[in-house]
């Protein structure tokens, strides 16, 4: 493999950070120049047939639009509902009543509730609705959008209920449960470190933890212990979702404790009852329902759910799998159905809902073009070879210092598709065969690849798109992403000395 085939594979990446960051040229445009710099390389640089490059460009705006737009219209749906409503004004005084600490309400809604999200649904949930809670609390926006992109980081290794890790085990065909295990062990230190990150990104320095250092702490403990126990004992599908919830209700305990020890009155809001409180919340509880009941933990319903598929085929190359359109069992579905039921609830007819869909919809057209633009650069990159030319160069490169580099790659799949599963797919292979050509520990190191990948996430610009249009500051992007690479590069080194040395002494030992 020539160096001139590693730098025409890197060129797009290369482009996309050059344009959002330094450019400043709006998400949009330079997205779409990038998907148009892509599918010249394709063709010409690495001889993917015309047909193929053509239909792979369609393959991935139609994913684009299916999930990941439809997630994000149902997502901020969701909070229009409740904030046109006065829902949001009911959460925020209930909030207050435990706590008016900027810092604490963080560690609650973008790390706890958020995290709690991307476990049961994912594909940008977790960052559109939570940014627009804390917005409502007064957040500078973009505060808001760095804050929950940092806190959707760890959580993503078992979003959609432990989706990515379920197939990076089919992929590699290693045990699930036991990758599940190893995959919580090595975000442990993770999962600890980023509630620490965002109180002093709310407090704008480390002076900010004084006071709330022990309720940081036990933020992320709480988080991380019950993945640990529940990865090794049941699974993938669990994990983030009893960690999140638990790590929500300690939070709310220990606040509540802090404040009665000091005597404290933390708030003037009017009570509100718990019927209003429901009314509030019943979009959010119903996501929650649907879409837990729609997942494998509930098998019967699962299936059904899945039985109402439309399977096209797009893409014309080599080995191409159908485009697949899950009708019913579609986060976005699911959000839909469990908003227009809680709008009812909180006294909307069905013309007012509608009106407030069509309103959301319409605001979101340059966050459309942004995302189908990277999800077919990337399925482009994906049917040419340029993503495997990418990470077979860094095997060759680093040799046995590959481990180092490990959690590197799981973080360029992330940031070329925006999704951890599909980072999986690309390189869950590659990681198996680079530790076994090194006699290193298999799991750990296509483990390695998983939490590189929550990395990737931070700073994918289809996170980055979401982020912008959650905020409505949809041309914000390349300052988004400008101040989100400090922290990713922050989080990646800490991920890639952690889990090297700590690999190290396993072999070791």
């Amino acid at each position: 493999m020539s160096i001139l085939t590693f730098i025409l594979a890197l060129t797009p990446i290369i482009w996309l950070i050059l344009a959002l960051v330094f450019l400043k040229i709006k998400a949009p445009l330079a997205c779409s120049i990038g998907l148009l710099l892509t599918i010249i390389l394709a063709i010409y640089g690495f001889k993917l047939p015309f047909l193929d490059t053509i239909t792979g460009t369609l393959d991935g705006i139609a994913l684009g639009l299916w999930p990941i737009i439809y997630v994000i219209v149902a997502a901020l749906f969701t909070y229009n509902v409740t904030n046109k409503s006065g829902g949001i004004r009911v959460i925020q005084d209930v909030l207050s009543s435990i706590t008016t600490d900027k810092r604490i309400l963080v560690l609650i809604i973008a790390w706890g509730f958020g995290g709690f999200l991307e476990a049961i649904a994912g594909f940008g949930t977790a960052v559109a609705i939570p940014a627009g809670i804390l917005i409502a609390f007064g957040f500078e926006p973009i505060k808001a959008a760095i804050i929950c992109l940092i806190a959707n980081t760890t959580p993503t290794a078992f979003g959609a209920v432990g989706l990515p890790v379920i197939t990076l085990a089919n992929v590699t065909q290693l045990p699930q449960k036991s990758l599940s295990y190893t995959v919580t062990l090595q975000l442990l230190f993770l999962v600890i470190i980023v509630p620490y990150i965002l109180v002093i990104l709310t407090g704008n320095g480390f002076k900010s933890l004084k006071g709330v250092g022990f309720i940081t702490f036990m933020a992320g403990l709480s988080f991380a212990l019950p993945q640990i126990f529940i990865a090794k004992f049941i699974g993938a599908e669990l994990p983030a979702i009893l960690g999140s919830l638990i790590c929500i209700g300690t939070t709310i305990l220990l606040t509540k404790w802090k404040n009665k020890k000091k005597m404290e009155s933390v708030s003037s809001h009017s009570k509100h009852s718990p019927t209003e409180f429901f009314k509030a919340c019943s979009p959010f509880i119903l996501v929650f329902v649907f879409v837990l009941l729609a997942s494998s933990l509930f098998p019967t319903i699962n299936h059904f759910l899945n039985s109402f598929t439309t399977s096209i085929k797009i893409y014309t190359g080599k080995n191409a799998l159908p485009f697949k359109i899950n009708w019913l069992s579609s986060p976005g579905t699911l959000i839909l159905i469990a908003t227009l039921i809680g709008g009812k609830i909180q006294g909307f007819n069905f013309k007012q809902l509608f009106a407030i869909l069509i309103t959301t919809i319409k605001g979101l057209w340059k966050t459309v073009i942004t995302v189908c633009s990277i999800v077919a650069l990337a399925k482009v990159m994906g049917y040419a070879g340029m993503t495997h030319t990418l990470a077979i160069s860094l095997v060759k490169i680093m040799g046995p210092f590959y481990p180092l580099v490990a959690p590197l790659i799981g973080a360029l799949g992330t940031f070329i598709t925006g999704s951890d599963t599909s980072a999986n797919v690309l390189f869950g292979n590659l990681q198996l065969s680079a530790a076994k050509s090194l006699g290193a520990d298999t799991k750990w190191i296509v483990s390695s690849n998983m939490v590189g990948a929550t990395a990737g996430k931070m700073i994918s610009p289809q996170s980055i798109a979401v982020a912008s249009a959650a905020i409505n500051k949809e041309g914000s992007e390349s300052i988004i992403l400008k101040q989100a690479l400090k922290w990713f590069g922050f989080y990646l080194v800490i991920i890639c000395v952690y889990l090297y040395v700590s690999g190290l002494l396993l072999q070791k030992f």
